[in-house]
């Protein structure tokens, strides 16, 4: 996931800032993620909902 997150940063064309702004990730942490940190898992899938990715588990997949 971080290695998605972080090529989306990166070719977006967005700022972190822009980015920060539109999903209320700080500016702080995205700097931090970029510089080779790690995120909340929280976190992690608001940024990947606001690239356009959905996390769901898989159908069949559940307790046997």
């Amino acid at each position: 996931m971080i290695e998605i997150i972080l090529k989306e940063i990166k070719t977006c064309g967005k700022t972190r800032y822009r980015i920060a702004q539109a999903t209320g990730v700080s500016e702080p942490q995205l700097h931090r993620l970029v510089s080779g940190g790690s995120l909340k898992a929280e976190t992690a899938g608001t940024l990947l909902e606001y690239f356009g990715y959905e996390v769901r588990k898989k159908k069949g997949r559940g307790k046997k």
